[in-house]
């Protein structure tokens, strides 16, 4: 698929509408019109408007008015211009109309701060942007969820710990992440540096209540039993724990029952243990290196040793499944009964290797993905459970969501604080970006840390350097 850009400059957003559309397309961005699909996008200061071309045929157009200068109403006007031009031909679903890459909750939070009232917001929302009123419905639902946690948060902070190894790397995977194999050598040093920052914010954290601890990577669980206890020591000894402390321990193949006994041993009261999917002939595809039998093993294992809170996460849209594959994995999770779950919609990501080779996978399209997510719901309704967190992302397959859903009390605090933006999160490790939030303004300032593991261990000092910041902006 090609694009031609005219009178603005936003190839993201025309990438991200012809996604929902075109899933398994490579875009190219052109100067002319070229030979198979191509689109043609414009803005001529007031209006967008948009034409498909097949083979130099024009096929369908589309337009919408832009009702101000803004950048933000230009993009709206823009990416509603194309959706309407495709869409003309194609007439498929688009549950979340043109919204792309946004924390749909929080417009209806922010909308309510501004006084507006709840059918103000939505009506918005289904007018401008094509939202259909069952998601505006999720997102009410997700909004009152995250409000309560919220509120209770006033004032608090959250800590975030980065690991970011794992044992490979898998097809859909974009987040900062090393394989172990060939960092094996790093990783105590890396934990040196990461207990000299524990060390460096603890002044910072002493006056503040710690509401929520998540240790995230990566692959937290892919450091041995010597190394994850240190770790789990350092923490306890610098900081006050709170209610919630979490680990990811994504990969069945890095659980050991020792390592279930240390998260135990050091207060881990909720653990994350994720199959993404429960099909063995997509987990090789995506180079998981574990089968379905070592997930059921791994997670009877942590209920044997006492875990009583565990989240798993799934990805709806893998490569090749189909509602068989789906309705397998829903099965299976329903059997062991997690206090929650997480249900991502397979995102492009530009860093992944699907990215660069999705040219070799049946891709699942906007029309499959509804249905796929329709089982998904009514599943985790039979288990108990009500969605309490969501977000989005740009390049998502068919464009829908990511949903958090929980039993009652099993909210994951750290999740909602991070999507909502109404607290402070320290984050430590490479790759980690602290996030500052002044609540008399809403201001967000961030600190990042190098994202190469080489760059942190040898660039700690200026790290810690960089937190200074935290002293007046805590």
């Amino acid at each position: 698929m090609y694009y031609v850009l005219k009178g603005h400059d936003f190839a993201d957003e025309t990438v991200s509408v012809l996604m929902i559309f075109y899933p398994n397309d490579k875009y190219i961005q052109t100067e002319d019109i070229a030979e198979g699909m191509t689109l043609v996008s414009s803005f001529d200061g007031a209006s967008a408007r948009a034409w498909l071309y097949s083979e130099g045929v024009l096929k369908a157009e589309g337009s919408e008015r832009a009702e101000s200068s803004q950048r933000s109403e230009i993009k709206r006007a823009v990416g509603l211009s194309i959706a309407r031009a495709v869409n003309s031909i194609m007439d498929i679903p688009l549950p979340w109309g043109i919204l792309t890459g946004v924390r749909p909750a929080k417009l209806i939070s922010e909308g309510r701060s501004e006084g507006k009232g709840i059918d103000e917001i939505t009506e918005h929302l289904h007018n401008k942007y094509l939202v259909s009123y069952e998601k505006l419905k999720l997102m009410s639902e997700v909004a009152e969820e995250e409000r309560r946690i919220v509120e209770a948060g006033k004032g608090k902070i959250g800590l975030y710990i980065g690991i970011p190894f794992c044992p490979t790397r898998c097809l859909y995977c974009s987040f900062t992440s090393y394989p172990l194999k060939q960092y094996s050598s790093r990783v105590d040093s890396y934990i040196d540096c990461l207990i000299r920052e524990m060390d460096f914010v603890k002044k910072y954290t002493d006056t503040k209540e710690i509401e929520s601890i998540y240790i995230g990577g990566g692959t937290p669980t892919s450091l041995d039993e010597y190394q994850l206890d240190r770790l789990l020591s350092a923490v306890e000894e610098r900081f006050i724990l709170p209610s919630e402390f979490t680990v990811e321990a994504g990969r069945p193949d890095t659980l050991t029952r020792e390592k279930l006994r240390i998260l135990k041993e050091h207060n881990v009261t909720r653990i994350s243990i994720n199959p993404q999917t429960l099909n063995d002939k997509t987990l090789e595809l995506i180079g998981r290196e574990h089968t379905a039998a070592m997930f059921f093993n791994a997670f009877e294992m942590a209920r044997e040793e006492g875990h009583d809170h565990i989240n798993t996460d799934i990805i709806l849209g893998l490569p090749g499944e189909g509602e068989e594959e789906v309705i397998n994995t829903m099965e299976g999770l329903e059997r062991l009964s997690p206090e929650s779950i997480t249900v991502h919609t397979l995102a492009v990501k530009r860093a992944s290797r699907l990215r660069e080779t999705i040219e070799k996978y049946a891709m699942t399209d906007a029309l499959t993905m509804e249905k796929h997510i329709a089982i998904s719901r009514q599943y985790t309704e039979k288990m108990g459970m009500r969605p309490y967190y969501m977000y989005r992302q740009k390049n998502m397959v068919g464009n829908f969501e990511n949903v958090g859903y929980c039993k009652e009390n099993c909210q994951c605090i750290y999740n909602v604080q991070i999507m909502e933006e109404k607290q402070s999160i320290i984050a430590l490790g490479a790759g980690a970006s602290t996030k500052t939030v002044d609540t008399r303004t809403d201001r967000i300032e961030r600190i990042f840390n190098v994202k190469s593991v080489d760059d942190y261990i040898t660039r700690i000092d200026e790290m810690l350097e960089r937190k200074k910041a935290l002293e007046k902006l805590l």
